[in-house]
């Protein structure tokens, strides 16, 4: 029989475990829900096209040989071959210089040089 007197419990442990578990579940897929909007972008001139800068590589091992391309060169004789063959390319194109880390400094500074005094202003040298 039903009183008036009477307070119910309530036992709102089970809504919480619900409402934490579907909070959780939103929070783990709202950030991988992508929106894409379709977006008409405006059409730019085709008169100019960009270039990709040429770029020129140089290698040396760690026997002090040089290679150019296909070509293969001496330490000691490739400041002057090198500047022979330096009239082949463009002297604004940029210059890698891939060394052997076992090579002295003096070597790869040498190289370095040499490449500067052939007219090239744009060179780097590559490491790992």
């Amino acid at each position: 029989m039903f009183s008036w007197d009477d307070s119910p419990d309530l036992n709102i442990t089970p809504l919480v475990d619900v409402m934490l578990v579907l909070m959780a579940i939103l929070m783990i897929t709202a950030p991988t829900i992508t929106f894409q909007e379709q977006i008409d972008l405006p059409q730019g001139s085709k008169t100019v096209k960009v270039e990709k800068p040429k770029t020129l590589t140089i290698r040396m091992d760690k026997n002090q040989k040089i290679y150019l391309n296909k070509d293969t060169y001496a330490l000691d004789t490739f400041a002057d071959d090198f500047v022979n063959q330096s009239v082949k390319f463009d002297k604004n194109s940029e210059v890698y210089i891939r060394a052997d880390e076992q090579l002295k400094y003096k070597d790869v500074m040498y190289l370095l040089k040499s490449v500067k005094a052939a007219g090239f202003e744009k060179v780097s040298l590559i490491t790992l």
